[in-house]
């Protein structure tokens, strides 16, 4: 599913790409994507719509109209926004959900091979509900190691689990808490109220260091996830423990285990190296 890192990378190159380009037409070819609204709807609100800002919010790719509404992309498991000027594979077309027809010829495509993803539009006042009921950014000055230790304070929930909260830390997904708490040295398993002050700050280090890594290497590709222009990203050489269950430890060389105890997602730790 892609995570902070990967939809950073697909909104940047969308504002990069698209700022200022305009809606010419909307087909939508499998409105079970959508939510909020219909194909009829969605193509009356966008069509002469300039795409004005192209930005990330958690596990969101947010597009701000000229209308003041915005299209909120969920790509989940395997979404992904391609931009098509012509040299789009016909395997990405036929898996099209959702595209947006540009002024200039291009188009943008909403592809979503198992379509589980989703497509909203927001207006204002819908979008201010939503993200309210989401957590501080990870990589904004608000995400401080006094916010981390509160996030975690008290809580008898497994550290993994708390900081995968998006109410409390919005965008960390399962790929990156793995690596950010085998980098801190903290069993992920460990009740967020055993968790020390200097694990604490150790912790919160590496959270951001990972993320700001695999936003450098355009995030992690294993199948499904593919940047606006269809290029996989390269932070899947550099992972530490996600995928490599029952492998050496980059560490101190012992056996890597590989668990689905924890939270019901998959997770592999250092049992010598974690505590």
């Amino acid at each position: 599913m892609p995570e902070l890192p990967e939809t950073e990378t697909i909104a940047r190159d969308l504002q990069r790409a698209l700022a200022g380009a305009s809606i010419a037409g909307v087909t939508v070819t499998h409105a079970d994507v959508l939510r909020e609204t219909t194909p009829a709807k969605l193509r009356r609100a966008l069509t002469g719509a300039t795409i004005e800002h192209c930005w990330r919010r958690a596990k969101l790719v947010v597009l701000d109209l000229s209308t003041g509404d915005r299209l909120v992309v969920q790509p989940r498991f395997t979404g992904a926004l391609l931009i098509d000027a012509g040299a789009l594979s016909e395997r990405e077309r036929a898996y099209s959900t959702l595209a947006l027809r540009l002024d200039d010829g291009r188009t943008l495509h909403y592809r979503d091979i198992r379509r589980l993803g989703t497509v909203t539009l927001m207006s204002p006042e819908r979008w201010a509900r939503h993200s309210a009921t989401l957590g501080v950014e990870p990589l904004d000055p608000a995400f401080t190691i006094t916010h981390l230790s509160g996030a975690l304070r008290g809580s008898s929930q497994a550290v993994k689990k708390l900081v995968m909260d998006q109410r409390r830390i919005a965008g960390l997904g399962n790929i990156y808490a793995n690596e950010a708490l085998w980098r801190a040295g903290i069993d992920p398993s460990r009740a967020g109220r055993t968790i020390r002050a200097d694990e604490v700050v150790r912790l919160h280090g590496c959270i951001v260091s990972v993320l700001r890594e695999s936003i450098d290497a355009r995030g992690t590709s294993f199948r499904d996830y593919r940047d606006a222009s269809g290029e996989r990203g390269s932070f899947a050489a550099q992972l530490d423990v996600y995928g490599r269950g029952g492998e050496a430890c980059h560490r101190c060389g012992g056996r890597l285990v590989a668990t689905n105890v924890i939270d019901g997602r998959a997770t592999v730790l250092c049992p010598r190296c974690q505590q």
